[in-house]
């Protein structure tokens, strides 16, 4: 069943950062562009051909770099955790897509079982209708993060007021389930545009990409997913998995269950500690 939040409006949930959205480099640059290339059609109205050229170069850069999901070209990117959770041996485990009644409490023993935390970054309208997934996740003392409301293909394409708007519904959603505003957001599969950062600003939390992923929500081989994850692995890593959408190995068996058991186990051998991230960014 679906949680509707009272009366949500974009400004309903205060911010919980002191950042305040300063625009990237690039964007200033684009901006910087746009601005020449205007003056330059008012003053010399031939050159427009020239302009028009430079304004779509611009604009397919800041595309790609929003088809990049580690880059930092868009704006800040968590994409490993700071030197004090390196020398604290932790790896962070994230999984995207959940929850998904079937996986996510499977998922939830096996890391009981290895004594491991983790970062669930979920779609707030599945978390709805499967509340006592969530419930589990934080009794077991994992996070719960911001993973959109819908988890659209078509998140990308929003505008900045409908990224507010859809980071806002999942913010409250899933407080609601668990009494903890999100503090993290990581982009349906990782794809942005210049106007998310601002949105992510304003709706308080901190955009997290990844180190390494295993790709098994595509990957039905749980070997190849499992070189992915662990090749040049090391303290202070993000890595991610999908409990929800997890592909399936031949046999049927959720790609992510047939990974999660050895990855632990190599973790454990390497004297890496398996945490959530709030517990990893702890001072």
């Amino acid at each position: 069943m679906r949680i509707e939040p009272k009366a949500l409006t974009v400004d309903r949930l205060a911010p919980q950062t002191n950042r305040h959205w300063r625009p990237s480099w690039a964007l200033q640059l684009a901006l910087g562009v746009h601005a020449v290339v205007l003056v330059l059609v008012i003053v010399w109205p031939r050159a427009w051909p020239a302009g028009l050229a430079a304004l779509g170069v611009t604009h397919v850069l800041l595309a790609a770099a929003g088809l990049w999901p580690r880059s930092r070209v868009l704006g800040p990117n968590l994409t490993r955790v700071p030197q004090s959770a390196t020398a604290r041996q932790e790896v962070v485990l994230s999984f995207d897509d959940g929850p998904d009644p079937e996986v996510t409490p499977q998922v939830l023993d096996l890391l009981d079982r290895y004594g491991a935390k983790a970062s669930f970054f979920c779609v707030a309208t599945r978390a709805a209708q499967a509340p006592r997934c969530v419930a589990e996740i934080v009794r077991r003392g994992h996070s719960v993060e911001n993973h959109s409301d819908r988890h659209s293909n078509f998140f990308a394409f929003n505008g900045y007021y409908g990224f507010r708007r859809e980071l806002a519904r999942a913010q409250a959603t899933l407080q609601a389930l668990t009494g903890r505003a999100p503090m993290y957001f990581r982009a349906p599969m990782g794809i942005r545009n210049p106007l998310l950062d601002p949105a992510v600003v304003h709706s308080g939390l901190q955009y997290v990409s990844w180190t390494r992923r295993g790709y098994d929500a595509v990957e039905r081989n749980p070997d190849a997913v499992l070189a992915r994850l662990q090749r040049n692995l090391a303290a202070g890593d993000i890595l991610l998995l999908h409990d929800g959408h997890a592909a399936r190995t031949r046999s049927g068996e959720p790609v992510v269950l047939a990974v999660l058991p050895r990855l632990l186990e190599n973790l454990a051998m390497r004297g890496l500690k398996a945490v959530s991230l709030p517990m990893a960014l702890a001072s």
